[in-house]
């Protein structure tokens, strides 16, 4: 059986790539920015991608649609901003509600920062929660963190499932998994693409997950690794975090200089497979990356919005059953998961 999605704010398709994994067709996938369309379109030329703001998006051109998602703008609610909410004209949640409420899909998956489970805006939250219910949603949230889903990164998200009251009693949060990989066991093999000496001495030193990846706006922000204290915990790891490389380091990198990421080393750490490309010159490049949702997460989260619709029940033993076959299937290097062992931490 087929299920359609619609992606609101897809950004550089995080959410999209791994609801499709899940196996959602999108009928629609809505982005504000021509650069973050133009790498959807490079990726996914069967995807219907709209280039428009979705406070003017006509919501009346659509017939039945199983799942309404989005990540819509995180500003409001980021630790790494002023936290205005929704006195901040970035504040897209209730443009996202009036889409939600004419199409009345059958399930809403909408993700944020974890800011936005915070005491500071729980009014906020508990209004947002409101607006569904009155809607016809049962709804839950949780936040969830990258890692637990085989990400070398830890990115604590903020999602929200609302669903119909006949199908939230089959909806099961997936289990956290727990294997992630190092940062190092990540990216030695494109640390040492172009024969860099120290790339086996830097994965040894980079052996633990990574901190949170900080993309920046279109006001702020730059093509680096985040704010001071960020920058400190990847220099813990061995990488200098001041900017993002064009290339990955040569044979005439001094071995013990700390290296820079490049935007294919950060999209690897928010778990976008190697095959998806993003569009544009280095800083709007990484400012998709890091601001996407990881593919990885939206899959798990999307296999059991399916398995609710389906009504079939995800036991403990199943789950573990779909960890292996997805680190068969999926593995994040060619290293990561060819070891009998459990990665370093």
């Amino acid at each position: 059986m087929s299920f359609y999605s619609l992606e609101l704010c897809a950004g550089g398709g995080g959410q999209a790539l791994g609801l499709e994994g899940a196996g959602f067709h999108h009928v629609g996938v809505v982005e504000y920015e021509p650069q973050f369309c133009t790498t959807l379109r490079l990726n996914r030329p069967q995807w219907n991608v709209m280039q428009q703001d979705i406070r003017n998006f006509q919501a009346g051109n659509f017939g039945d649609v199983d799942l309404i998602a989005g990540g819509v703008p995180c500003p409001p609610f980021s630790i790494a901003g002023k936290q205005l909410g929704s006195d901040d004209e970035r504040d897209m949640f209730p443009a996202a509600l009036n889409i939600i409420a004419k199409i009345k899909p059958r399930a809403v998956m909408l993700e944020n920062v974890q800011g936005l489970a915070s005491t500071k805006f729980k009014d906020y939250r508990e209004n947002l929660l409101k607006r569904l219910s009155r809607l016809g949603y049962e709804v839950e949230w949780r936040v969830l963190n990258a890692s637990d889903f085989g990400v070398p990164q830890l990115r604590p998200r903020f999602i929200l499932i609302a669903m119909r009251p006949d199908d939230m009693p089959h909806f099961v949060w997936p289990l956290a998994t727990n294997f992630p990989p190092t940062v190092g066991e990540a990216l030695v093999d494109l640390m040492g693409a172009n024969d860099w000496l120290g790339a086996e001495d830097w994965a040894e030193r980079a052996n633990r997950i990574a901190p949170t990846l900080v993309g920046g706006s279109k006001k702020h922000g730059g093509p680096d690794l985040g704010p001071t204290r960020s920058k400190r915990q990847w220099y813990e790891l061995g990488v200098d975090g001041m900017g993002i490389a064009d290339d990955s380091p040569d044979m005439t990198f001094p071995e013990d200089k700390f290296p820079r990421l490049t935007v294919r080393m950060a999209a690897r750490i928010q778990g976008f497979p190697d095959s998806w490309e993003f569009s544009g010159k280095k800083t709007v490049a990484y400012r998709q990356v890091g601001n996407a949702f990881p593919p990885p997460v939206a899959k798990a989260v999307g296999r059991r919005i399916v398995a609710a619709f389906g009504r079939k029940k995800i036991t403990e033993l199943e789950s573990l059953g779909e960890l292996q076959m997805r680190l068969l299937e999926e593995p994040i290097t060619k290293k990561s998961w060819q070891k009998d062992k459990v990665p370093k931490r």
